[in-house]
């Protein structure tokens, strides 16, 4: 009996990994795919055995009121500083201590601002809207038992007024709005 709950078990995780797979590499897509909106972002997060993996995409407007290369010494300290604060997620996200995560990695692309895979890329930051996507991984000795996500980027940032969050969990998938006061993201149905 063990075994028959333990084999559904590892399909499901199995399923989880690649849907957090398919979120990571689809963010590029989903970034363009989603209305561009300051003060507003999109959250993806994946849970399975032991990762919890976050995909951001938001307009850098919501993290440095401009959505360009930065011109000025004040503007680039503001990127620097907000490229500083999104590599320390663990601040920023916080997943419930019962699933006994650690901060693994975060990767972050913004053509505007020459970061990851589009470094490089840039087109003098004379793009209209420009956006940021951030991916973020916790490993965990016991993701699945995580039931919430304290999410403090609205402190951080309060430019930032909304997330739409969407949740693949092993209790299913759904999708939570997050706002300032509300920013406590729910991995449970």
């Amino acid at each position: 009996m063990f075994k028959l709950s333990l084999v559904p078990m590892r399909a499901i995780a199995r399923a989880l990994a690649l849907a957090a797979s398919a979120l990571a590499a689809s963010l590029p897509a989903a970034a363009h795919q989603h209305a561009h909106t300051h003060g507003h972002m999109t959250l993806d997060v994946a849970v399975d055995a032991q990762t919890i993996t976050l995909a951001i995409a938001s307009p850098l407007d919501s993290f440095l009121g401009f959505e360009r290369a930065p011109r000025t010494d004040a503007e680039r300290k503001r990127v620097a500083d907000m490229v500083a604060r999104l590599n320390a997620a663990d601040q920023l996200f916080e997943p419930d201590a019962a699933a006994a995560c650690r901060l693994s990695r975060v990767d972050l692309a913004s053509e505007a601002l020459g970061l990851g895979a589009a470094q490089g890329h840039s087109h003098g930051g004379k793009a209209e809207h420009a956006d940021i996507a951030v991916d973020i991984v916790f490993t965990c000795t016991r993701a699945a038992q995580a039931r919430f996500i304290d999410v403090k980027l609205f402190d951080a940032y309060p430019r930032l007024r909304s997330i739409d969050a969407q949740v693949a969990a092993p209790q299913g998938q759904f999708k939570r709005s997050l706002r300032p006061g509300a920013a406590r993201l729910g991995l449970t149905r």
